[in-house]
């Protein structure tokens, strides 16, 4: 039988707790290191400190509340022991008596008492036994190897970390990063404007901290690492200033200077959710939510990493020259610890230009592609692939391309009257498309004023799919509507997410499901109307 070693109960670093000891000691030692860091690395620091802490305990508990059991010793009535074996529980020597076994030499038979009802009986005297080894930490108790509890537990105590650092007025946090407010360095208003002076220079920015300190020359006579941090909350705590670099990145932005597709959404892609929905069936939301990506709706996290994404464009990030943040695509782009807005380069694939890109991470879409789509000539329903970049903050894109042919193509027409009328005509075109998503709009701005007729009218989500659906049918013998198509139609004029688009299928009695997404409009309600 092997040796017993001292070791934590099993549910430990499942019920952790952060104590006040623990919180005092992450705060001197932010004192001591005087560096900001992150809840993970904070996190990293407790634990292995906790480790320490609990083997120097598990000692004490070894030499303290009574003699350790081993087999080896005699022991007498009324003494006190403590059982390895039972978690170090306490008892007391009740009986001793001789024991008998023709396998073991002489020896001796203890009866412990641990409660009024709990009696067990030990051997005793006993010079060869396994529990006779000293007790000794356990080097192999996964939960004493600071980089398995790491790996497997850090990630939620850096959250409980971050909850209470939040509360606690003593520490301010930047780009994910705390410190103690104490140790900062007063920036006065007269470096603020300086700082605000440089990124104007600067076309607004992005510039990381010390190209700013390095301008305007703050006092530097303490650790530079206090100095630039000092500099952030400040700019942080100022409202003229954005800091919009990715995760493990501190990059300023003046806020006056960014489009203004960045602060506020383009009115194209705002949702009014309509109360009153009939939930569609999960199953077809996720057939359609497989074909599509819309940032309105919630994906899962993909377990593989994603290397490119091809998606096809509606109406409203065409016209935009926006993507959608969501599924895999938004894997391909850089986040942020705190930061709603993330500044970052797109780089054409063909030719390598840079183009301003922001993730705006409260609305969940991607900002900067309208010149390219013009130059590309990309149309809604294109095919786009997009790929992470080899620097960081930079991501590749490209448009499909191919030889441009003469095709017959869904096309948009607006009538006098505002009305929508979808018709096939012969268009010249050099990029690749979804056949479902593809829609010629010859007058932008024409429709333009549809949509804003419509907000303006409320004009009910149902109408609008009844509307879309009925001229689609038009165009296909069968009379059949696909979802996926339906769903680019009905984005020419109000924004709707899939799960809205099938949940208002689903609630009109005319239209019926036929299975694999495609949907028919009764000929009786047809003739009605």
């Amino acid at each position: 039988m092997a040796s017993l070693g001292l070791s934590l109960e099993p549910g430990y670093w499942q019920n952790f707790t952060i104590a006040d000891e623990d919180l005092q000691f992450l705060y001197n030692h932010l004192l001591e290191t005087e560096m900001p860091q992150t809840a993970a690395e904070l996190a990293e620091v407790l634990i292995k400190e906790r480790i320490h802490r609990e083997i120097e305990r598990l000692k004490r508990e070894q030499e303290a509340g009574g003699e350790l059991y081993q087999p080896k010793n005699h022991y007498r009535i009324g003494q006190a022991l403590r059982f390895p074996a039972l978690g170090m529980k306490q008892g007391v020597v009740v009986n001793v008596r001789p024991g008998f076994n023709p396998d073991y030499p002489p020896f001796e038979v203890i009866e412990v008492e641990f409660d009024s009802s709990t009696h067990k009986e030990f051997a005793a005297g006993l010079a060869e036994h396994s529990l006779n080894a000293p007790m000794v930490v356990n080097a192999q108790d996964p939960l004493l190897d600071a980089k398995y509890v790491i790996k497997h537990y850090g990630r939620e105590i850096a959250a409980k970390l971050n909850a209470i650092f939040e509360t606690n007025p003593d520490l301010v946090r930047i780009a994910g990063a705390w410190f103690p407010r104490a140790l900062l360095v007063d920036v006065s208003i007269g470096y603020l404007n300086l700082a605000e002076a440089v990124l104007e220079m600067a076309g607004g920015g992005p510039l990381p901290t010390r190209a700013i300190l390095e301008q305007i020359e703050l006092p530097s006579d303490v650790n530079p690492k206090l100095t630039e941090f000092s500099l952030n909350l400040a700019l942080q705590e100022d409202g003229r200033f954005d800091e919009v670099g990715p995760a493990g990145q501190i990059l300023w932005f003046l806020k006056r200077l960014e489009p203004e597709a960045v602060q506020t959404p383009p009115v194209l892609l705002k949702y009014s959710a309509q109360d009153g929905l009939v939930k569609p069936p999960p199953n077809i939301l996720e057939e359609l939510n497989r074909l599509v990506y819309d940032e309105l709706e919630d994906y899962e996290v993909p377990s593989e990493e994603v290397g490119e994404v091809t998606l096809s464009l509606i109406f409203p990030h065409w016209r935009a020259g926006t993507l959608p943040l969501a599924g895999p695509v938004a894997t391909l782009f850089p986040t942020a610890y705190e930061s709603p807005r993330v500044r970052f380069n797109f780089v054409d694939e063909e030719d390598g230009t840079p183009y301003p890109g922001w993730v705006v991470r409260p609305y969940r879409y991607i900002y900067g592609l309208k010149e390219w789509f013009a130059r590309q000539g990309v149309i809604p329903g294109s095919l786009i692939t997009v790929r992470q970049g080899e620097k960081p903050g930079e991501v590749f894109i490209r448009a499909r391309k191919k030889r441009p042919t003469k095709e017959w193509l869904r096309t948009v027409l607006i009538g006098s009257d505002g009305g929508i009328v979808f018709t096939m005509l012969k268009h010249t075109l050099g990029v690749e498309y979804d056949e479902r998503m593809i829609i010629i709009i010859p007058d932008p701005d024409r429709l333009d004023q549809v949509w804003e007729q419509m907000h303006h009218q409320r004009t009910p989500l149902e109408r609008v799919a009844r509307t879309m659906a009925k001229e689609l049918a038009k165009l296909n013998p069968q009379g059949h509507v696909h979802a996926q198509e339906l769903y680019a139609a009905v984005n020419l004029v109000k924004r709707c997410p899939p799960s809205a688009l099938l949940a208002v299928l689903a609630g009109l009695p005319d239209v019926t499901h036929l299975g694999d997404l495609y949907f028919r409009l009764s000929e009786e309600e047809d003739r009605h109307e």
